[in-house]
């Protein structure tokens, strides 16, 4: 995969994070993933056309999803993954994708991005469009969020 292609989503989690009360924000380990997506946490999807398709697939435990609401929601404390959590991590993708979208942009790569869809379980899985999915880990304050980014040829 093109590092042009993976670059925008580094950006925006090293921009978009501080401003949602992240301080220590660092780009952790890079590996490759196969086309299915395991979880026992949450997942959250963005579909993404134009210049590029496929789909960026957000995922973190159940712990670090509450950890991450909760300081999104000002350190309210967040003990389940109710409907205001669960909307603050999808805002939280979308507002991820949507910056990354703008840095395409400005390569003259015009992207469209989908609603989030989250997804939460103890053994959840998803199918990705391509073969190989690159996974970077991003971390926020000593929370992991991995970031698998999967593009059609």
């Amino acid at each position: 995969m093109d590092v042009k292609l993976v670059n925008p989503f580094v950006e925006a989690f090293v921009n978009v994070m501080p401003m949602l009360g992240f301080q220590d924000v660092k780009k952790g380990n890079l590996s490759l993933k196969g086309k299915e997506l395991n979880s026992g946490g949450v997942l959250i999807i963005v579909g993404i056309v134009g210049s590029v398709r496929g789909n960026v697939v957000y995922s973190f435990s159940m712990e670090d999803a509450k950890k991450i609401a909760s300081t999104m929601m000002m350190g309210m404390p967040v003990s389940e993954l109710d409907d205001m959590s669960k909307s603050a991590l999808s805002e939280l993708t979308n507002m991820l994708t949507a910056n990354a979208a703008t840095s395409f942009s400005n390569m003259d790569m015009l992207i469209d991005i989908s609603t989030p869809t989250l997804l939460h379980g103890t053994n959840v899985s998803v199918k990705m469009s391509s073969e190989q999915v690159l996974c970077i880990q991003l971390i926020a304050n000593d929370i992991p969020i991995d970031v698998n980014i999967s593009f059609e040829g």
